[in-house]
């Protein structure tokens, strides 16, 4: 699987698209970072196969076999142009070390690239590192959903974010853009 290089992302550490065989090591790391409400493999295995998805991790390139230390996916219906941010985690260890800034990116790429003018996601109101992250990005808190995370009975905030259109550049990750030769 080809990498992208991206600046920003740690030395030692690099961006692809996931693949279903990433499953288990995304299932580890899911269970986690959400100990009270993580995604079953099966709810997970479908986003990875889902068409109208977009997944990706970031993983260890040195030490031996690559560890996958950070993941996120969108979803977005072909020729619709709202996207949902479905998922983002990062390990304990890796946090704070822009991962997650990578990650939140790309997903963002990716909609302007399907021509999405407009993303919604969910974030625990008891998040503010993930909050400032969004709201950073330009999402504004459109709403509250009481109660959204469970057992835990924690609030979501709904957040919206308007895209600006895509500007040429790299395709999607995994793949490459063919350009004219000088």
């Amino acid at each position: 699987m080809t990498a992208l290089p991206l600046s920003g992302l740690p030395e030692g550490l690099r961006l692809r698209r996931a693949v279903p065989q990433d499953l288990d090591d995304v299932m580890w790391l899911e269970h986690a970072s959400f100990p009270t409400d993580a995604w079953s493999a099966s709810q997970m295995s479908a986003e990875l196969w889902s068409p109208h998805g977009y997944y990706v991790v970031v993983e260890t390139t040195t030490d031996g076999a690559p560890t996958v230390v950070g993941y996120a996916g969108l979803s977005s219906l072909a020729g619709n142009p709202v996207a949902d941010v479905q998922t983002i985690a990062v390990a304990a260890d890796q946090r704070g070390r822009g991962v997650g800034r990578v990650l939140f990116t790309e997903l963002l790429d990716e909609a302007r690239r399907r021509g999405v003018d407009e993303v919604f996601l969910e974030v625990r109101a008891d998040n503010p590192v993930a909050q400032a992250m969004y709201t950073a990005a330009g999402f504004e808190q459109i709403a509250v959903r009481p109660r959204y995370y469970q057992p835990d009975g924690v609030d979501a905030w709904v957040m919206r974010a308007a895209l600006a259109p895509a500007s040429t550049g790299p395709g999607p990750i995994g793949q490459e853009t063919l350009g004219e030769r000088d």
